[in-house]
């Protein structure tokens, strides 16, 4: 059995041929996040959401894998999405029922990660994974999709 580790690594590297090839950004994207929720089980909803460059305080659904949501447009600031775009920060949160700003997609999902992409110290999008499962989300997969993040800032 693989451990988390090498699960990534593994999908690194998926991940690393596909930012290589042809292709549009929002290709990429569709593609990574059905990479990440095809080889991690326990990511349940797995998208993007991108700056809106007719408003910049505002995030906007951009591909995602999971169930569809009501949420496609964000301002900064509401929800762990919107606090995680105006902090330029990563939020992890363990249980979503305890979460007074979480913007709710979905009764079934009890934790989340949201990660910013940043390009030039400026924020261009995140990317927002939900669990099924409480506490879901340990170091390793902060490490392993802060990276990924940082490599994604190239296509931005």
């Amino acid at each position: 059995m693989n451990t988390k580790r090498e699960i990534f690594d593994s999908i690194k590297k998926e991940i690393d041929l596909l930012l290589s090839d042809a292709g549009s950004r929002d290709q990429k994207l569709a593609g990574i996040c059905k990479i990440l929720n095809e080889r991690l089980p326990h990511y349940d909803w797995v998208g993007f959401y991108l700056v809106n460059p007719a408003h910049p305080r505002e995030l906007l659904l951009g591909p995602f894998v999971g169930a569809p949501t009501e949420h496609i447009r964000i301002p900064f600031g509401k929800g762990i999405c919107g606090q995680a775009a105006a902090n330029k920060e990563v939020f992890v949160v363990d249980d979503v029922t305890r979460e007074t700003n979480y913007l709710s997609c979905s009764p079934f999902v009890r934790s989340e990660i949201v990660l910013p992409i940043l390009h030039d110290g400026n924020i261009v999008g995140e990317l927002d994974i939900d669990s099924h499962i409480a506490g879901n989300f340990d170091i390793d997969d902060r490490v392993f999709l802060t990276e990924l993040c940082k490599n994604l800032s190239l296509i931005f």
